[in-house]
């Protein structure tokens, strides 16, 4: 167990949504020069003929942009945590260009991880009609509210191709503020964060693994507060008869994180919408999304991109925070999904 941190969090990745909500500090609007940038990025890679898995950030070149992908970096990484990106113009291209030209922006940010046993490097979040109550179903596949959570990477990136009809509203919150909060309120549940608990993996482990992760909530190293919280995983991973039960006190935490992350105090609500690419750091930012309903029309039906990205210079975590991932040479992994397979959709 990591060194618990008593004293309350400081510095720019403590934010409260009030007070970023009439700031654009958090907004790159992209203007008509950088859109011509990723116009002619993309012409590179189509005269090259790569396969998407293939594009490097060297073979997505942006003069200018790249600098500013640069700076955005180091936000995600030691500051706020998180970005919005607004004004791709994601209509006037095909589906195929978009991804490209999302692959191509992450790469100049990081590296991209499976997001699933099926090896998905791109993901596709849309309503596909399932529901939570499938062990093998996650939040992305349904139009259910989804609670605030952290997803499995350094980095998560969602590029909005279609909006909902309604509904689907995007809330973000500071992990150190929501643990200062915490602190602040009830200080004997804090170390409880720092303890090994257990997450449904749902049903996406290799052949031979646990079907569940032995992990920490947070962890404090390398002077940086790393948290990871998905409460519905948490629950769901009771039905193995090897995880021990959640306690009263467990669940009065997980409570008061809910309440504390939804608080109006604290979240900050964002306008999603098509052409928006909102990218930030799991260690860092909890988000959440509300129930939405969708239009009829396949062709109308929201539908969002999805990167999970490992940072180049990503913060030291100790050997167990992903628990027992493992990236090639058998080195501590920087999340994702291990993968049964690796295709681009």
């Amino acid at each position: 167990m990591s060194k618990v941190l008593r004293r309350p969090c400081t510095g720019s990745a403590v934010w409260r949504g009030p007070g970023l909500a009439d700031s654009e500090e958090w907004i790159l609007r992209l203007s008509p020069a950088q859109i011509g940038e990723l116009d002619a990025a993309l012409c590179t890679v189509r005269e090259r003929s790569l396969p998407l898995l293939r594009v490097s950030a060297g073979d997505f070149p942006l003069p200018t942009l790249a600098g500013e992908l640069e700076r955005i970096a180091d936000v995600l990484e030691n500051g706020r945590g998180f970005v919005l990106i607004k004004g791709i113009p994601v209509k006037r291209y095909s589906q195929a260009a978009t991804s490209t030209i999302f692959w191509g922006l992450g790469r100049h940010l990081g590296i991209p991880v499976s997001q699933n046993a099926a090896g998905h490097m791109l993901g596709h979040v849309r309503d596909t009609g399932r529901t939570m109550a499938d062990p093998a179903t996650r939040g992305y596949q349904t139009r259910a509210r989804l609670p605030f959570h952290t997803d499995g990477s350094d980095v998560l990136g969602l590029l909005c191709l279609r909006a909902a009809r309604s509904g689907a509203r995007v809330t973000v919150a500071s992990s150190a503020a929501v643990y200062n909060a915490v602190l602040a309120r009830r200080p004997e549940l804090v170390e409880r964060l720092y303890r090994t608990h257990f997450l449904d993996r749902r049903e996406e482990q290799a052949p031979g693994e646990q079907p569940y992760s032995a992990v920490p909530l947070a962890c404090w190293y390398g002077g940086k507060l790393s948290v990871r919280y998905n409460r519905c995983y948490l629950e769901s991973a009771q039905r193995f008869p090897n995880v021990p039960p959640l306690e009263p006190t467990d669940m009065e935490l997980f409570d008061l994180i809910d309440e504390l992350a939804d608080s109006p105090e604290i979240r900050l609500d964002l306008d999603f919408e098509a052409g928006d690419l909102l990218l930030l750091n799991n260690h860092a930012v909890l988000h959440s999304r509300t129930e939405y309903e969708d239009f009829a029309e396949p062709e109308r039906q929201r539908h969002v991109l999805r990167l999970w990205l490992a940072l180049r210079h990503g913060r030291e975590l100790p050997p167990d925070f992903w628990g027992n991932l493992r990236s090639k040479g058998g080195r501590p992994g920087r999340g994702g999904i291990t993968p049964r397979d690796v295709i681009a959709t």
